[in-house]
């Protein structure tokens, strides 16, 4: 996951460090080796499209090559978490190196983001505050690497 923004110490880094810890745990055993957090700075330019830009510059920076990048935008497509789980194997088993799944900063992602990647997802059409989307994105990682594990956490 990479996130514009960092986050404060606090119950949210907290559980995300939680999810995060749980996911790369499970999803050793089933092809996905290593499950991280990388934060890019705001942008402290003055406009929100100078902003986006800067920010997708350091974004995209970050991606490994090869990775296949999923951007999560309001605008995106809604998944269940199984349909969710199936597109992180389906990357993984077409040979993507890694899948970045990239969250914007408060002025949202640059076209630049959502041109280059491969799936838009939305966690829904509220809005959530930043920390809280970190924490939902982590959530369904987890879940994601259950659901193809096979283990229980998941329940229809």
């Amino acid at each position: 996951m990479i996130a514009v923004g960092r986050m404060r110490s606090g119950p949210e880094k907290e559980l995300i460090a939680r999810y995060i810890d749980r996911a790369r745990a499970a999803g050793r055993a089933i092809g996905f080796s290593d499950v991280t957090l990388r934060d890019i700075d705001e942008s402290s330019a003055r406009r929100a499209d100078d902003r986006k830009a800067e920010e997708a510059r350091a974004v995209l920076a970050q991606v490994p090559a090869g990775a296949s990048l999923v951007a999560l935008d309001e605008e995106g497509e809604l998944l269940s978490s199984r349909a969710f789980a199936a597109a992180l194997a389906a990357r993984r088993d077409r040979g993507a190196s890694t899948t970045a799944l990239v969250l914007g900063g408060p002025d949202g992602l640059a076209e630049e983001i959502r041109a280059a990647a491969s799936l838009t997802l939305s966690l829904g059409r509220l809005t959530y505050p930043h920390q809280l989307a970190r924490v939902l994105v982590a959530e369904q990682v987890y879940r994601a690497i259950t659901i193809l594990a096979g283990h229980p956490y998941h329940r229809d």
